[in-house]
Formats: structure tokens, C-alpha cells, sequence
């Protein structure tokens, strides 16, 4: 199979949030694989700290107000796009109040992480996949950048895993320096349930669920990991080596469309 179709999930993307090595990434790798010939969906939460106004986001309606189940509640899905200026690049956020809207990204003003940054990334991980879903739209390759995307490789091998979207789509995840201080703990594994993915599927990481386990669960359930940044934890790294599953070592910042190609030909099974 020759990858056509990429989703890329992006926890950031500038210029809608501020520039770091997550979110200029998250602008340049869709737009040099677009242009190596792919079609492209790209996806981000509407963090609180976007100004809707100046990005020129607007609600897609058609694609809105689904309601989403988690812990028992009933969280309504918003959808909202906008255009990356000087690209051709269509950018899908997340959002909703209590999640998104009304806070900044991983932590509040005070530097503080919110308590919920699991939930939230189960949200965002739910809100993605069922908005592919309506699209009909069915990619090939969905590559993770981020933590906040770091449940879709376990979603998509479990709960998605028979979806006609998704049942032949390889998962990439990217590594990268940025990572969270606190534990994800109970509030994660209360409200990752959904379908046949289960809280016991996160028996064999540790109880303290951090960052770490995170990345591990990630890479447990991917197809292929990329090092994405200039400092990745070595113990991730070391982690996924020693699965044996594909690894594109950090490619630096030149050609990276023609890097990225490779890689993705290589995990599909390039007929060219």
C-alpha cells in the first residue's frame, strides 16, 4: 500500500499558539508532506489562549454539537476551522468550553497543570476520530504530535479498531522534548473507558501514571515512532527501540518532506 492520505493530530500549531519546536513543526510537517503529494486532514485543540478573531476560526455547523459520553457526562463537541495563512493548509480544533475554551493549554496562568489534563486529552482524542468519521474521509497513516494525542494510538487499536475510517490505518507517533510534570492518574483511567478500550488495558504502566507511561502506552500501541525533537527522554527512546517497531532517528531541519515520505512509504509497504 502506497500512503496517500495522512491525519495529522497536533497538540500545537503556530501561528495560532506561540512558536516552539512542537508547534512550528506542527505547521511545516502537513505543508512539506502536502506538497510531496498527500492528502492531508490536520487537527489541534482550540486552546483557550487562541484568538479566534485573528484566526479567522468560524464553527463548521454540520460537523457540530455531537455529544460526547465521558465519566457518565454529556460534553458537547464543537468543530471550528481555519486556514493557515500563506498555505494551503486547512486546520480542524477541538473545542469546548469546559475543556478548551475557557483555559490556556496544559497549565493555567500560574504555571499550574489542570488536574484534568487526562480527561481532556480523551476529549480531544474522542472529538478527532469521530469527526473523521463524519468526514468520510479514511487516512492511511495518522500521525500523533504531542501528548494531547498520545490516546489515539490506544483508541485506534482497541475501541476504532473495527471502524471502516480506520481498521487498515498505520499509526506514527512523534517523540519530543516538551513534557508534563504531573501525574495523569485516576482522572486518565476513569475516563479513557470507552468500547473495548478498558482501564485494564493500563495494568502493565505504572500506577502513578506520568508523562512516562503516557509515552509508553503510545508507543505500545503505534505502528512506527519517530524522534521528533532535539532532546527526547532517553528512557522513551530506549523504550521504543526495544519494541523493534520502525524508528525515524531525529532528521534535522532539511528536506524533512522527503524524509517523512520515506518513512511513511517504509511502514506502509511502498508499491513505487
Amino acid at each position: 500500500m502506497t500512503a496517500k492520505k495522512v491525519l495529522f493530530i497536533n497538540q500545537e500549531i503556530t501561528p495560532y499558539v506561540p512558536e516552539s519546536e512542537l508547534s512550528l513543526l506542527g505547521k511545516q510537517l502537513p505543508y512539506a508532506i502536502q506538497e510531496e503529494g498527500y492528502e492531508i486532514r490536520t487537527f489541534m485543540p482550540k486552546w483557550g489562549n487562541i484568538n479566534e478573531r485573528r484566526g479567522q476560526l468560524h464553527e463548521v455547523q454540520r460537523l457540530s454539537r455531537m455529544m460526547l459520553i465521558i465519566d457518565e457526562t454529556d460534553h458537547p463537541l464543537i468543530i471550528k476551522v481555519a486556514s493557515i495563512p500563506q498555505t494551503r493548509i486547512q486546520v480542524y480544533f477541538i473545542d469546548n468550553d469546559d475543556y478548551f475554551s475557557k483555559r490556556q493549554m496544559e497549565a493555567d496562568e500560574s504555571g499550574e497543570e489542570y488536574p484534568d489534563n487526562g480527561e481532556r486529552a480523551v476529549f480531544f482524542a474522542r472529538g478527532v476520530l469521530e469527526t473523521v468519521k463524519k468526514l468520510r474521509w479514511i487516512p492511511d497513516i495518522i500521525h500523533c504530535q504531542g501528548w494531547m494525542s498520545a490516546i489515539i494510538p490506544l483508541y485506534i487499536k482497541t475501541a476504532y479498531h473495527d471502524e471502516p475510517s480506520f481498521a487498515n490505518t498505520k499509526v506514527v507517533t512523534s517523540l519530543f522534548s516538551k513534557e508534563l510534570k504531573n501525574d495523569l492518574g485516576e482522572n486518565l483511567k476513569r475516563t479513557i473507558s470507552y468500547k473495548s478500550a478498558q482501564p485494564e488495558l493500563l495494568g502493565k504502566y505504572k500506577e502513578a501514571f506520568n508523562f512516562m507511561e503516557l509515552g509508553k502506552m503510545a508507543i505500545d500501541y503505534s505502528d512506527a515512532i519517530v524522534e521528533a525533537g532535539k532532546e527526547v527522554n532517553p528512557i522513551l527512546l530506549k523504550y521504543a527501540q526495544e519494541t523493534g517497531k520502525p524508528i525515524m532517528n531525529y532528521p534535522g531541519e532539511e528536506n524533512i518532506g522527503q524524509q517523512y515520505h520515506q518513512f511513511y512509504q517504509q511502514i506502509c509497504g511502498s508499491e513505487e
